[in-house]
Formats: structure tokens, sequence, C-alpha cells
């Protein structure tokens, strides 16, 4: 008779094993079972993966990967599916991952995607409150519950904002939610490890020093982008835009300006969004000028510092819609839908690369793909058709 392999070893094994297998591997016994579903292990499962993809960044084997999502009129009744593709160096695309959406989630939308969990929430008043921590690869879900708005600040809201964001100090999903009612901003912050909400206070002493009579926050645009350790999100005060930043370590909020010279090389500006370029905070303005429909590409050199917002490049382009740019890849190609459809233009050659995508109605990108089994003991997939 063979003697038992110990716990120890039988959990190293399984923490080299993909989530697939991983998911397989709970019906064989009760004592595999006990060990994929504890915490412990899926805490040491999940940063084995993310040193691993963190690791496979720097050999330049791809430029990154692709999401998006899109509905298959072909299934009765028609789903809607977020998929994956690898960005090849030969401009090709290689798709590794199709899921599908739960019916459950056709009122929200993506707005946000972090270690291999995407948050989504609506903008519906009604629904507001609501938001969704999901998992595809496990097929997992967990109903978030945030502060319902009350019927005194509903007649004041305007839009709210929601960032996901990863904690490295202390392995936890953090959710940032920013609400705009009126003459102040709220926020709020959600966290994973004690599944709870509080509200938190936008202090910005050092801008009232710079600013004094800048009156408070009063708006405040999409998308949240997490970089740097911090969310970040453009909003507006009675004097002049910011970008506000908020460290997901320590949960501070901080502001960084804006440069002044970002409205002026043009006559009509149609939008202005910030994304990241290159590893960097940047700031797209697409504007209207006398050459045309251009996108300058502003880049802050060094985070932080307002000094060091450069103006890179100014591409022109074909009308481009608020909602139409979806970021950059990590070669600096801006992501756009026009006329054509989904291109990734240079900005450098300004030449326009057609992607063999049709029908997205959301796009995001990310430098590096994992998976984990994070959200383990959620809602299945499965129960989602029962809770609509």
């Amino acid at each position: 008779m063979g003697e038992r392999v110990p716990n120890d070893v039988v959990e190293d094994i399984l923490g080299q094993l993909p989530v697939k297998s991983l998911t397989r591997f709970r019906c064989v016994s009760k004592s595999c079972d006990s060990i994929i579903t504890d915490p412990t292990f899926i805490a040491k499962h999940f940063n084995l993966n993310l040193n691993q993809s963190e690791s496979l960044i720097s050999t330049n084997a791809h430029s990154g990967y692709l999401l998006y999502t899109t509905k298959d009129e072909n299934s009765s009744p028609s789903s809607k599916h977020l998929c994956t593709v690898v960005c090849n160096n030969d401009r090709t695309l290689t798709q590794i991952s199709r899921f599908e959406i739960p019916s459950l989630f056709e009122k929200y939308s993506i707005v946000g995607f972090c270690n291999g969990l995407f948050c989504l929430a609506s903008r519906d008043y009604d629904l507001n409150h609501i938001i969704y921590l999901w998992n595809p690869s496990i097929r997992m879900f967990k109903k978030l519950l945030a502060t319902p708005l009350t019927d005194e600040v509903h007649k004041r809201f305007k839009l709210s904002v929601v960032g996901l964001s990863y904690n490295s100090q202390n392995n936890d999903f953090k959710i940032l939610r920013l609400l705009s009612v009126g003459p102040e901003a709220e926020a709020e912050i959600y966290s994973l490890s004690t599944d709870s909400w509080r509200k938190v206070v936008i202090s910005l002493e050092s801008f009232r020093a710079y600013e004094p009579n800048f009156g408070g926050i009063f708006d405040i645009d999409l998308p949240c982008i997490f970089f740097n350790g911090a969310l970040h999100t453009v909003a507006w005060t009675c004097r002049r835009p910011i970008i506000l930043s908020f460290d997901v370590n320590d949960e501070s909020f901080r502001e960084i300006m804006l440069t002044p010279n970002h409205l002026r090389a043009s006559v009509v500006t149609h939008f202005t969004q910030h994304a990241l370029f290159k590893g960097s905070l940047a700031l797209f303005t697409f504007a209207q000028s006398h050459a045309g429909v251009l996108c300058h590409i502003w880049v802050m050199e060094e985070y932080g510092v307002a000094e060091s917002w450069t103006r890179k490049y100014s591409v022109p382009m074909i009308w481009v819609s608020v909602g139409n740019f979806y970021g950059c890849t990590d070669n600096g190609e801006l992501l756009i839908k026009n006329a054509t459809g989904l291109v990734s233009i240079d900005p450098e050659s300004r030449k326009q690369n057609i992607l063999a995508i049709e029908d997205a109605d959301w796009v995001g990108f990310m430098a590096n793909s994992m998976e984990s089994l994070i959200l383990l003991n959620g809602v299945p997939q499965s129960r989602a058709r029962q809770m609509v």
C-alpha cells in the first residue's frame, strides 16, 4: 500500500495548476476540495499567478491583450460574450478566451477590470447602488449593495463613477464609488476582504492651499483608471479640471494638476479623456482645428508632477465621438471606433490598422492576462438566470 502524499506537497502541486484544472479537481476528493477552497491557498495561487503574469510583460512576446464584449445573435435567446485576444507582434489577433456574460448583467456595463476580476455597474438611477464583481474564469459573481440614493440626493444626482483596484500591501480588491450630487462630490469604498462599504472624505487640503476658493468638486468624468497604486478620474471644480487620484493603500485623495495648455491648441474641443500611454498617465484631447480633427496627446512624464506634462503628438483622424475612444495598447497605438470599425492608430507613423473584431460594444486593454480563484465562494453563474 503506497504512502499518503502529505497535504503540503499536494498543495504545492495544485498551486502550479491553471484555474480550469483546479475547478475540476474539486470533485476528485474532499481533501482536494478542502485545499482548493481554503482562503490561504486561493491567496497563494493568486500571488503566484500575478508574479508569473507580470514577469511575462518583459518578454515582449506580444503587445498585450485586447478585451471586448459582443452579442451572439445566432443563439436563442441572444447572448453576450466577453472575449480576450492576444495582440501579436505581427498585428494579428489570437483569441484565447470567450465567456458568456450572465443575462443578469444586461443593464450593467464593465467599469473596471483588474487581475482577473471585472466590476460592473449601471448608470440607471434605480440600479445605481447595485454593483457586481465577476470572475469569468470560474464563472462566479458577487452582488454588492452600496448606499442607495436618498430622495434628496436623487434630486441632485448627476453621475456616478466606479473604479476597481487591487491593494498589493494586504492582497485586497477595493472599489471606489464617486457620486456627483450637486455642489460636492461624495465617495465610498468597498473592501472585498471585509465585504463592507464605508464612506471616505474627499480631502484636498494641498489644493485648497493653492486655490483657496476652488469651491469643491461638483462633477466627475468617466473612466476611473487604476495605475501606480491609485485610481484616477477627471474631476471638475468651479475654477478648473483636475485629475483626482485615490491611493488604495493609505486610502487618501490627492489632486494632480492638468497642464493649462491642453485646450489652447484647438479652436473647438469635442472631448477630453485620460488614459495610459506607454506606461504613463496621459490626456487625450479630441479637437477641431484649422487642420481638421486632431487628437492631442499630453503625457505626464514624471508621475504627479504637473510641470512634466508634455504634448507628444497631434494626430489627425476621422471624427471620433465620446465613448468611441478606448485607450491605448502597450506600444502606444490608439484604440478607436470610427466609420471603418474598430481600429488602432500609430501616433508616430499615423498608420491605421483595422482590427478583425466586429460589433464590439465595449473594448478594454491590459498588459498582462491572468486567471484566479478569487470569488470561489461567490454565486455560481448558472444561478444568474434565476435571479433576473
